[in-house]
């Protein structure tokens, strides 16, 4: 079968080649790939930045975001041959530590989880691949243009899952959010404001073409500029910041309403010192009863989230969040974010 493989921490290593059909084991699903989203992990490990290959192996098979269609599943399981499927990314650590064993490994407190085609474990970048059935979530076969988006989604299903659970500390009653960055993850963690009921902005530096279009299409209200610009006088009880950008981390913390609640989901490069009032922001978050909180990866609990959120949602407004697809045999060229790129998906099966 072909397979997309990477030599880490070697920049330009990455090749579609030929690799032995996996072969399942006692447990697993056997998985026939259809389409492969790529992100900025992704391209990170490409460049040789990141990634760790499985003990052994001097290649590491790419891919996080799967999507596949079960050829073999195995007796007694909840799943049967043409199921539409995505695998769960991490898996928890041996020890395990006390977050792992209660099947939080999305909270590892010991970093010794392993990651499907990031961490020392082959990825879905391939023609054919295997997950244990525990591992593995349903989708509703309508999703099958997009059920790619899985695994992001799944990011957003936390985040949101965690904001609610810190809003309950207290009367909670939150009804506008402000998201920054309106890539995959800001669209669809705008997309899941709207879900519940909320007014949503979005604030992006694109100022033309899809973003704008997509953010309309949700009924949110699209901004350039600032936060603050964004924000005007009714500031937001939630921001979700999607961008990783220091600048706006730190405003994103000095303009939410009293006792809100700031999300961070995007990593920030480091090594790019900012100057900042600290003391005004800690003042604030103090006597305003403030959160920030950081969030990443996701458990079982939140892929089911996830499927919930996407089966409801508008399948045609999913779709246009994909803005490339790409043949198999081109992978390389997903690497290379293009202009107007919102979600760029590699095509398994051409």
């Amino acid at each position: 079968m072909r397979a997309i493989t990477v030599k880490t921490s070697q920049p330009g290593s990455l090749r579609v080649e030929e690799v032995p059909d996996p072969v399942p084991h006692e447990g697993d699903l056997l998985v026939r790939g259809l389409a492969l989203g790529i992100c900025g992990t992704d391209r990170e490990i490409v460049n040789g930045e990141y990634g760790w290959p499985p003990e052994g192996a001097d290649r590491l098979i790419l891919g996080h975001e799967s999507l596949g269609q079960v050829i073999q599943a195995p007796e007694g399981s909840d799943f049967a041959e043409g199921d539409l499927v995505v695998g769960v990314v991490r898996r928890p650590d041996p020890v395990p530590c006390p977050a792992c064993a209660r099947g939080e490994f999305d909270m590892c407190r010991n970093g010794r989880y392993v990651e499907r085609g990031i961490k020392q474990i082959h990825g879905f970048g391939s023609e054919l691949w295997t997950v244990e059935a525990d591992y593995a979530v349903k989708l509703d076969p309508a999703l099958a243009r997009v059920g790619v988006l899985m695994e992001p989604a799944t990011v957003l299903a936390k985040a949101w899952d965690q904001i609610e659970r810190i809003g309950a500390r207290a009367w909670y009653g939150p009804r506008c959010v402000l998201v920054t960055g309106a890539g995959p993850i800001g669209l669809l963690a705008a997309m899941m404001g709207r879900q519940r009921g909320l007014e949503v902005h979005v604030l992006d530096l694109a100022e033309k073409g899809i973003k704008p279009a997509l953010t309309a299409e949700l009924d949110a209200t699209y901004h350039t500029g600032t936060i603050a610009d964004a924000v005007g006088e009714a500031k937001p009880d939630i921001i979700i910041e999607a961008t990783g950008v220091g600048r706006l981390v730190f405003d994103a913390m000095a303009n939410t309403a009293a006792a809100g609640i700031v999300c961070l989901t995007g990593v920030s490069a480091t090594g790019r010192p900012l100057q900042v009032d600290a003391g005004s922001i800690n003042r604030d978050i103090v006597l305003e009863n403030d959160v920030v909180f950081g969030s990443v990866n996701a458990n079982l609990h939140h892929y089911r989230l996830a499927a919930e959120s996407l089966a409801k949602a508008d399948h045609g407004w999913l779709e246009r969040m994909i803005t490339r697809r790409i043949p198999l045999e081109q992978a390389q060229e997903a690497m290379a974010p293009g202009p107007g790129d919102v979600k760029v998906v590699i095509d398994l099966t051409a």
